[in-house]
């Protein structure tokens, strides 16, 4: 049983917390009370619901080597990487389209859970 900040307490497990966090319910920095013990917790701190990738990182990634698809590689879109890699990020274009969609949180990693 959990509780988050002005909601009422609820029984959910991971996988409702999951579609929260991809819903954009709770975010990386969301605190979380277990309401048995009292204990809080970062979402971050829930195994399987926010992805143990960066969003930090995968922003510098982009910036940095994204035309040769490094952040893709990083997320675990391994086909997607050597694609971008092949096309140096679509000359360009992909490159400035992914950083964007980055920056807005729009892409999650490979197993789809949103960057933590």
């Amino acid at each position: 049983i959990v509780r988050l900040p002005g909601q009422p307490q609820d029984a959910v497990n991971t996988a409702t917390l999951q579609m929260w966090a991809r819903s954009g319910v709770i975010k990386p920095d969301s605190l979380i009370e277990e309401v048995g013990t009292g204990q809080t917790y970062s979402a971050t701190q829930i195994p399987r619901v926010f992805s143990d990738k960066s969003f930090v990182t995968t922003i510098v990634l982009s910036v940095l080597v994204g035309s040769f698809g490094i952040d893709r590689f990083y997320l675990g879109y391994v086909g997607l990487g050597i694609l971008k890699l092949l096309t140096f990020g679509g000359c360009g274009i992909w490159t400035l389209v992914d950083l964007i969609l980055i920056v807005m949180r729009k892409i999650p990693d490979a197993d789809g859970r949103p960057l933590g």
